[in-house]
């Protein structure tokens, strides 16, 4: 445990930052899920709609700093491919 007061007050600021970016990472997991679950379905028109908001979940995250570049194209390429099978 942290002795000095501002090394206490960055070990807040560190758990909040560390919440705010598990629940954006959570939210992008969800709508991967959904996207996954509507091409299995065969629903095209909402599975298509779910890829475009998971796409631009995906690219502010990488603007906030929460995913780094290469791992969100990573993760579009394999959504896409997902569902041209």
């Amino acid at each position: 445990m942290a002795n000095i007061k501002s090394a206490k007050k960055r070990i807040d600021v560190i758990d909040r930052q560390t919440m705010e970016n598990k629940s954006y990472k959570t939210k992008i997991a969800t709508f991967v899920k959904k996207y996954k679950t509507a091409v299995d379905n065969g629903e095209k028109e909402s599975a298509t709609k779910l890829l475009s908001e998971t796409f631009s979940l995906i690219d502010s995250a990488v603007s906030k700093g929460i995913m780094q570049k290469a791992t969100a194209n990573r993760k579009k390429a394999r959504l896409s491919l997902y569902g041209n099978k």
